[in-house]
């Protein structure tokens, strides 16, 4: 890009996103979506938190997906087969049904068991279209964003990559 916009430009720093320790149960994160995100009508997309160890090293994300998969009982998980459009209907009243019943039980397993690692990063120097191509070819919604490979400074969102590549196409 002609601008050279940089990760650096764009990135929201590590304290300015919900994020929770990797020990923290499902329920847990559910409170801090609520608290970060739902009450206080910062919808800020993606609606995902951060999940740390003890020495603040990111270790992955989870979104309001992930959490709802994570309450999902495994039984009414539909099978890998193609499930028939008839078929579909009585799974979801019977997953209506027995929700509430498991879903108390698994929201206390550990975010752990449920986040998505992080496995792509940038770091502050790189451009912005290199982070977009790792969010558009991985299907990530934030990336980290990591100086000299190890220190945790940062994330990208889509919203500001796009931002700034659209402001480069749309200039005149």
């Amino acid at each position: 890009m002609s601008d050279g916009k940089l990760v650096k430009d764009v990135m929201l720093g590590i304290f300015e996103y919900p994020h929770i320790p990797y020990w923290f149960s499902v329920e847990q994160a559910i409170k801090v979506v609520k608290a970060s995100f739902i009450k206080t009508e910062k919808h800020t997309e993606p609606l995902a938190v951060l999940v740390f160890d003890e020495k603040y090293n990111l270790l992955g994300t989870v979104t309001l997906k992930d959490i709802l998969r994570g309450l999902e009982p495994s039984f009414l998980k539909p099978p890998p087969k193609q499930v028939p459009e008839e078929e579909k209907t009585g799974l979801a009243v019977v997953w209506d049904s027995l929700f509430a019943q498991e879903s108390k039980k698994l929201a206390q397993k550990s975010i752990s068991e449920i986040m998505v690692s992080a496995k792509y990063f940038v770091e502050p120097t790189d451009p912005v279209t290199k982070a977009a191509y790792f969010m558009i070819h991985f299907d990530l919604p934030l990336l980290p964003v990591l100086e000299e490979k190890k220190k945790f400074v940062g994330i990208v969102r889509m919203v500001e990559i796009f931002d700034s590549i659209s402001e480069e196409i749309i200039k005149e």
